[in-house]
């Protein structure tokens, strides 16, 4: 092994993989998990769905997991009123495989995605590992989109690719639709996918439409969505996207790995999806907890991010890694993330959000 050196690509050394602090802690409120363990019933019937084809496994699954496909349309049906065809849904591992496909698809060598700043951090990896320039414009200071600016910018880079998440990682806030229809239409000028992450969805706020309402008048229009949070299936790792144009699900098939979504992951989907209805509960409860400890860090005088996510960003700290730090020490663990002076904590039971509470203003005591 003495004198060899690894022949990795140039752009990598040196590179540390994406990822938040792995701690061990007894509040882990940092990377906008569901806090609450699947219902007993729910667990049961996925126990003795995985039971029910663990002597198949010898089999690949369904390629394209036309059930799985056939369950989620259905449930965007009733979640979001949006009626969608399965072959416009895609699902992948997590939607973060899902956005990977969709970089492959239509990102590459030679071509452009755009994104608004401050946003999640993936997406220059997606970039990065496609070969796909990335360019990223600043948002407002309330971390709102400046449509004039947005299109301006589409217009002068003409990229391939527009990525906007509502709501957004790490601030929370959300598009309001008629400005991504507004940019949807300028890539539809310039020829670009607009692409509308909404993995937080299900936790936006009463009245807040999601971007699934301009499917039918958007051809170049794909929004996709995950499992992990508010179906509490983050160890599952589903995703999925709908897209306008059924040939977006075609190309996505085209640059996805063989088989790639395993059987044990549809079946434990599909539990889920027929067990949507007790598992919203969470999702209200969560909502709930999110506004109320909004309205408390902003009586003890932080600066807080309006969210329709499961999480809030809050500031403004002189040293955040210091409060970060303190929060640690007192036991709950949090996330350093977005622009300076920020933190950032995701919506824990009510328990866990009254221990954080308390670190909070023991950390910023005088």
């Amino acid at each position: 092994m003495s004198g060899f050196t690894l022949p990795l690509r140039a752009d990598l050394v040196g590179v540390r993989s994406y990822g938040a602090p792995q701690l061990r802690g007894p509040i882990l409120l940092n990377v906008n998990e569901n806090p609450f363990p699947l219902p007993n019933d729910v667990a049961r019937a996925m126990a003795d769905a995985v039971g029910g084809l663990a002597a198949g496994l010898h089999r690949y699954p369904e390629r394209d997991a036309v059930d799985l496909r056939a369950d989620l349309a259905r449930y965007l049906e009733r979640e979001s009123e949006v009626v969608v065809d399965p072959s416009r849904v895609w699902a992948a591992n997590g939607s973060n495989e899902v956005m990977h496909h969709l970089f492959l698809a239509f990102g590459g060598p030679g071509r452009t995605a755009i994104t608004f700043d401050p946003t999640y951090s993936m997406y220059p990896e997606y970039a990065r590992d496609t070969f796909t320039r990335f360019i990223s414009f600043p948002r407002r200071d309330d971390f709102s989109v400046d449509v004039n600016q947005a299109i301006a910018a589409i217009e002068d880079v003409r990229p391939s690719m527009v990525v906007l998440a509502s709501p957004n990682n790490p601030t929370g806030t959300a598009l309001p639709l008629d400005d991504l229809s507004a940019i949807a239409e300028a890539c539809m000028h310039t020829g670009a996918m607009t692409i509308v992450d909404e993995a937080y969805a299900e936790f936006r706020r009463a009245g807040v439409p999601s971007a699934l309402a301009l499917l039918d008048h958007q051809p170049n229009l794909v929004v996709t969505r995950t499992m992990s949070k508010a179906f509490g299936l983050a160890g599952a790792r589903v995703g999925y996207a709908v897209a306008a144009d059924p040939a977006v699900v075609q190309a996505c098939q085209v640059v996805r790995l063989p088989y790639h979504l395993s059987a044990v992951t549809q079946a434990v989907a599909r539990v889920a999806l027929a067990h949507a209805p007790a598992l919203q509960a969470q999702v209200a409860l969560i909502r709930d907890e999110r506004d109320r400890l909004a309205q408390w860090l902003a009586g003890e005088g932080f600066d807080v991010a309006a969210s329709d996510a499961n999480f809030i960003m809050f500031g403004r700290f002189a040293d955040r890694h210091q409060t970060w730090q303190r929060l640690l020490d007192e036991g709950v663990l949090i996330r350093e993330t977005g622009p300076q002076g920020w933190l950032r904590v995701s919506i824990g039971t009510p328990e866990e959000n009254d221990r954080f509470r308390a670190a909070l203003l023991a950390a910023t005591a005088a």
